[in-house]
């Protein structure tokens, strides 16, 4: 068990889970850049926030409800979470930009935030959906023993990573030219050449 000192953000999680190094400059070096998908991202969960709570057919619509696990040492808010009737009767929704990824990412997040309000409430979720704002659809995810032991393990990662207080060396991948944090990473700059230097030669061929 973790104490409250240890707590990290839950949303760490999708960040760990897609670069360990964008993931070290936000929650160890603080650096932050926002591009066009951070953007869409943070909008798009400000008109989730924004909405009041409410009941619909018997069911409590709660936004923004803040979140705990000291057994993953996480914290942070959910996006949307519906509470019927029956005790136990819990679902938590997360809304994400994009689309479904084949990937892991958005649903372990999604999981941890289950975990956290199964400790609070001392219930049992099965699942809950991910809501992605390209295609204006749900995706149910099922909280199985194997994706709460992925959970478990990035939780464990993370508080490994965090705790080392060191950034991962840059390693450029496809994907890095979708990251807002690419021009502070530079994930193209050749090991053992010094920032100065490649700089340099990038100006020389501008």
């Amino acid at each position: 068990m973790y104490t409250e000192e240890d707590l990290l953000p839950i949303s760490a999680l999708q960040h760990l889970l897609y670069c360990e190094r964008q993931c070290a400059l936000i929650h160890i070096e603080r650096a932050w850049e926002e591009n066009q998908f951070t953007a869409e991202g943070r909008i798009l969960h400000e008109k989730v926030d924004a909405g009041e709570d409410f009941v619909r057919a018997g069911r409590r619509i709660a936004r923004s409800l803040p979140l705990r696990s000291l057994r993953l040492g996480m914290s942070g808010l959910a996006d949307v979470v519906e509470f019927g009737p029956e005790k136990g009767d819990v679902y938590p929704i997360e809304y994400k930009r994009g689309r479904s990824k084949a990937a892991n990412w958005d649903r372990i997040q999604l999981c941890a935030q289950a975990m956290a309000l199964e400790e609070m409430l001392g219930v049992t979720i099965a699942e809950g959906a991910l809501f992605y704002g390209k295609t204006r659809r749900r995706e149910v995810v099922a909280f199985d023993a194997a994706l709460r032991e992925e959970t478990v393990e990035a939780s464990a990662r993370l508080h490994e990573l965090v705790a080392s207080g060191k950034t991962p060396a840059a390693h450029y991948e496809a994907k890095c030219e979708a990251c807002s944090l690419i021009d502070l990473c530079m994930p193209e700059l050749p090991r053992g050449k010094s920032v100065r230097k490649y700089l340099a030669a990038m100006a020389d061929t501008e």
